[in-house]
């Protein structure tokens, strides 16, 4: 079954530019394509959220996609590979109209899968290097990273017990009991208490 994939802004204009492209990409292969897929939404929305998540999961081996260009499936590149990958590993022949592309698992392919997991690669040590540069800077002004010093998270893995251990507190209840039926440690038990009540917190 030959498919067509169009990713496509509101304007009208877009899509029929699209299909006149993989329209011809089909008359050279010598068929028509068999059903287009569209989606009218941004190249960064994860695949499971488009139709595009439709047609990599229904799609079969031996089966042929076409699209206008790469950057049709996603604008990210991680997001990019990841859909290539899974694309070619059911057996999918992937023709790219504008950069002339072909992918169905042969070496060419191998070498273009190659080089986007490479890309990908330097990509992600980019983004890192770019994160450590900017906390360096921030350190070496002397600002403070992370929570500010006695912050108190808004919530609390214990939230709801608070009514039960305000209670099980007042009635004596053992510390060890308390933490056991909240599933924490006895010590986490004793902050939360000493956090959300202004008595003294004494050995139960």
């Amino acid at each position: 079954m030959i498919y067509a994939y169009l990713r496509v802004s509101t304007v009208k204009q877009d899509e029929e530019n699209q299909r006149v492209g993989v329209d011809s990409k089909a008359q050279s292969l010598g068929c028509t394509v068999d059903k287009y897929i569209i989606d009218h939404v941004s190249g960064v929305v994860e695949t499971k959220d488009r139709n595009l998540g439709w047609l990599i999961k229904h799609i079969q081996a031996g089966d042929t996609l076409i699209i206008s260009e790469l950057s049709r499936l996603g604008r990210r590149l991680f997001m990019l590979f990841r859909i290539l990958e899974q694309l070619t590993a059911k057996g999918v022949k992937v023709y790219s109209v504008k950069e002339g592309y072909f992918m169905d698992g042969s070496l060419q392919s191998k070498v273009l899968a190659f080089a986007f997991g490479l890309a990908a690669e330097i990509e992600r040590d980019m983004i890192s290097q770019r994160t450590k540069e900017a906390l360096l800077l921030r350190r070496q002004r002397g600002q403070h990273l992370g929570r500010p010093f006695g912050a108190i998270t808004r919530k609390h893995k214990l939230d709801p017990y608070r009514d039960k251990l305000l209670k099980w507190y007042d009635n004596k209840t053992p510390w060890a009991v308390m933490a056991r039926k909240c599933h924490v440690e006895v010590k986490t038990v004793k902050r939360y208490l000493k956090r959300i009540t202004t008595v003294e917190i004494v050995p139960v």
